[in-house]
């Protein structure tokens, strides 16, 4: 079975989302490694505070889960590290545990991470390992 995904990017001083539209497997991971997030974090330097809207990032989400990584570079250009966001459905309790509702928006999320981990994660999120994922980013 093939997974589909869609994919967005936040430029830091753009107010907009850009969206990304559907992209194959090798397009998302392609994607991250040619993203020139020093140049991004060096326009965010140069900018004022009011012109900065996001940090670098990267959203990839599949479509049938609505699982997804919201990966941002964080630091200054030339020494950042990524933030990982894993964002997915999730059941959970309410009212004294009587009743269950689904949160569509659950995240949870990892910030100090390097380029290989990042990758880790794409791949997992790719092949759809959700244990993978839970326990590296959280559950």
């Amino acid at each position: 079975m093939t997974m589909t995904f869609k994919a967005s990017f936040c430029d830091p001083v753009k107010p907009d989302i850009i969206e990304l539209g559907d992209m194959s497997q090798d397009a998302i991971l392609d994607r991250f490694e040619k993203t020139d997030w020093n140049s991004y974090l060096r326009e965010m330097r140069n900018a004022k505070l009011d012109e900065i809207y996001y940090d670098p990032s990267l959203e990839i989400e599949n479509k049938e889960s609505k699982s997804g990584l919201t990966i941002s570079a964080v630091g200054s250009p030339n020494n950042y590290e990524f933030r990982i966001t894993y964002k997915r459905p999730r059941k959970e309790r309410s009212f004294f545990g009587l009743n269950n509702k689904i949160n569509k928006n659950y995240s949870t999320g990892i910030q100090g991470q390097t380029k290989n981990v990042v990758l880790d994660c794409l791949n997992a999120l790719l092949r759809n390992d959700t244990e993978y994922l839970s326990t590296k980013v959280g559950p």
